[in-house]
């Protein structure tokens, strides 16, 4: 928000981020009401679309980072008046730091409240495309690494690829929801437009951005199908990688088996054993130790347990 000696009644978009009691005097003064974190976060449709005295209140929920830098997804509410838009949010969507400076490049202008809603609205899509963009690209770096059989420590590597994938996962689910709560919002303009003299040019620029946003929904989609796989495979690969460890184990027990049976029966140390009183009878006890794991080992190697 501008600083408080400054006119707000002649700014088209006033943006209000963690707005103090003072600030929202300032703006309701204006007549808007501005909505407080507790009724944007309500889930029911009629808290978050409404219409009050010819103005559209649109909440929507976006990825961004909160004040102490996490990354997390926060309601945020787009006020559409006939004379300004105000946008109040407790969160910093990436779109919010990109949008001023490209505003003039927006095909839907920045001349009118509406053409400053619809540049926004463009922006925070094209903002979750580009999100989606790199999901996609981690994603192939991380399937590659999970079917590639080459890998040496492939144990470190499955359980940070399945660390990863549930992220790309919670990541997909937060920009689907984005997604829902804008076409909703869209829709909501759409019906309820508040420049009756534009209604059909802003009408026209809202049936591309749905059309936009309904693309987006498929490939979020697409992309939460192709992480289950992924994390699918991995769990698949890492039960692969045990069962191997097992196999392996139990085959070194059954490897040193025979040994074990020969060495246990000649420390019984039973007087009316004879080969306790021969004189190659520890010579014989460690051939035949020897001759059994040999021919464990070879058993195994052909049958390829080993």
């Amino acid at each position: 928000m501008p600083p408080t000696d400054q006119d707000l009644s002649q700014a088209i978009w006033i943006d209000l981020l963690s707005p103090q009691a003072a600030q929202v005097d300032e703006v309701e003064a204006l007549g808007v009401d501005v909505p407080e974190l507790p009724d944007m976060e309500e889930l029911q449709l009629s808290s978050r679309l409404y219409r009050l005295n010819g103005t559209n209140y649109m909440t929507v929920v976006l990825p961004g980072l909160a004040t102490d830098g996490r990354r997390l997804s926060r309601p945020l509410c787009l006020v559409l008046g006939p004379d300004r838009l105000v946008t109040v949010r407790y969160h910093a969507p990436d779109a919010f730091r990109a949008y001023p400076e490209r505003a003039g490049q927006s095909g839907a202008g920045c001349d009118t409240p509406a053409r400053v809603c619809l540049g926004l609205l463009e922006e925070l899509v094209d903002q979750l495309s580009d999100t989606l963009e790199e999901i996609g690209r981690a994603l192939d770096t991380t399937s590659s690494e999970v079917f590639d059989g080459g890998n040496l420590n492939r144990t470190v590597m499955l359980q940070r690829a399945l660390e990863t994938t549930g992220r790309f996962g919670v990541h997909i689910g937060a920009v689907r929801h984005s997604l829902l709560t804008l076409e909703r919002a869209v829709n909501y303009l759409e019906q309820f437009p508040t420049d009756v003299t534009e209604a059909k040019t802003i009408k026209r620029l809202l049936v591309g951005q749905i059309r936009d946003i309904t693309a987006l929904e498929v490939h979020a989609d697409y992309l939460a199908a192709r992480a289950s796989v992924v994390a699918d495979a991995t769990l698949g690969m890492i039960s692969l990688e045990q069962n191997k460890s097992v196999s392996m184990l139990s085959a070194l027990v059954a490897l040193f088996a025979p040994a074990m049976l020969i060495a246990s029966i000649y420390g019984m140390n039973f007087q009316w054993m004879p080969e306790l009183d021969s004189k190659w009878g520890f010579v014989l006890a460690l051939a035949g130790m020897g001759v059994s794991g040999v021919v464990t080992f070879l058993f195994f190697k052909k049958r390829g347990w080993m």
